[in-house]
């Protein structure tokens, strides 16, 4: 897939992780029907595998569908076979040079400016500013994109609406969005309560 133009084109990304791995299927089903077309299923959650599977069976071959929380080159390749298209990974290791070597585009958790070179040397396909929040912010963001102006970059943890609309001021091309955007959806939570919420953050990032 192309993972880089999705994210210039729907610059948000959605962050799955339950511990109800029904209710985490229907969260990302329902993501999907409400035109959240990025979603990625965080290995960390209950049975992430099996929920990757299944959603991609739901959803068929050519939609996107990630796994999260990619740490290792097991987790990579467990990935792959469920039916994972692309990768994140919190930071920079053997889950993101495996998932490159299957071919799989790699959103690399970066924080500082070696980061950033050491994931651009690798050939990750975009930049997750992980976690968003405690690095400064969108101010970081602006401050990064001086040295690198043409760099991808995501920011997630801690977004929520308004600073979803902040950092894609400062130049994001896209973010990534868990709690705030998915509730306790994946735990068993409110379907419909998730949907509303996915229609104010498309909003909110096509603002």
């Amino acid at each position: 897939m192309d993972l880089l133009t999705a994210l210039h084109t729907h610059r948000l990304v959605a962050i799955v992780r339950g511990d109800d791995p029904r209710a985490a299927l229907r969260s990302v089903l329902a993501l999907v029907e409400e035109g959240v077309t990025l979603v990625e299923v965080s290995l960390s959650g209950e049975d992430a595998l099996d929920v990757i599977a299944q959603a991609r069976t739901a959803l068929g071959p050519g939609a996107p569908l990630g796994a999260g929380t990619v740490l290792t080159a097991a987790d990579a390749r467990a990935a792959h076979l469920a039916g994972a298209d692309f990768v994140v990974t919190p930071g920079l290791g053997a889950g993101a040079v495996t998932a490159r070597d299957l071919g799989m585009p790699v959103l690399a958790g970066v924080m500082t400016p070696t980061d950033v070179i050491a994931a651009q040397a690798m050939g990750a396909t975009a930049l997750k500013i992980f976690p968003a929040a405690q690095a400064g912010g969108p101010g970081y963001l602006r401050a990064l994109r001086g040295p690198f102006p043409a760099a991808p970059f995501v920011p997630v943890g801690g977004v929520d609406e308004e600073a979803a609309r902040a950092y894609l001021a400062a130049g994001a091309t896209a973010v990534g969005i868990g709690t705030p955007l998915l509730g306790d959806a994946p735990h068993g939570g409110s379907v419909a309560d998730l949907r509303l919420r996915a229609r104010a953050f498309r909003a909110a990032v096509a603002a």
